[in-house]
């Protein structure tokens, strides 16, 4: 009798020091988006500090985030790469990660992490379409367009993903192809620059 008084003693504890913690947390996490929507993000991430746990997803991915809007990529990296760790499968995370990866000019990188979600989740568009614009880049216009082939289909009325088909279709010779994805993405965005340009090269 005496142990289960114990320990409901301590459940009760338990519970209050949970709820107040919880409670800091919340504040602190309202402040620093009061302060992330006035773009003053080192305020945003000093909000925080004071409550940083190792073993805390929620606080390693919001600071990867602020970081990274900081444009200190170093440290957005290691509170991602913290994230993820805490969180194997947490998409959010590896989309999180390959942001200051790729901003820090390491794009092999940032090309397997998008293969890593796309493990996860095969139609997941972000991934695809970063994908898709990496390939373009790099002139591997067969994998472009698989990825963002995948994108359109989902999103067809999507400007972005529209235009960049465009493109890949007119690197690959489809001209026609092009021309109608060109004029779609107009439709969509009337006054996109990059639709004109391409538009003129098919005419």
């Amino acid at each position: 009798m005496k142990k289960i008084f114990l320990i409901s003693i301590f459940l009760a504890f338990y519970h209050i020091g949970y709820s107040q913690n919880g409670t800091t947390l919340i504040k602190a996490f309202s402040k620093s988006y009061e302060m992330e929507s006035a773009s003053n993000f080192e305020a945003a991430i000093q909000a925080l500090k004071p409550y940083y746990s190792e073993k805390s997803y929620e606080l390693n991915l919001r600071l990867g985030w602020l970081y990274y809007l900081n444009a200190d990529y170093f440290q957005s990296e290691k509170h991602y790469q913290k994230a993820m760790q805490l969180m194997p499968y947490a998409v959010e995370a590896k989309l999180g990660y390959a942001l200051p990866v790729a901003a820090m000019g390491n794009l092999s990188k940032a090309e397997a992490t998008y293969k890593e979600i796309l493990k996860i989740d095969p139609q997941n568009t972000f991934a695809n379409y970063h994908l898709g614009g990496m390939y373009y880049e790099w002139k591997n216009y067969e994998k472009a367009y698989q990825h963002t082939e995948k994108v359109v289909n989902l999103y067809p009325f999507d400007h972005d993903s529209v235009v960049l088909f465009a493109w890949i279709h007119l690197q690959m010779g489809q001209t026609g192809k092009a021309k109608v994805l060109f004029e779609k993405a107009l439709m969509i965005i009337p006054g996109s620059e990059s639709a004109k340009t391409g538009l003129e090269m098919v005419q």
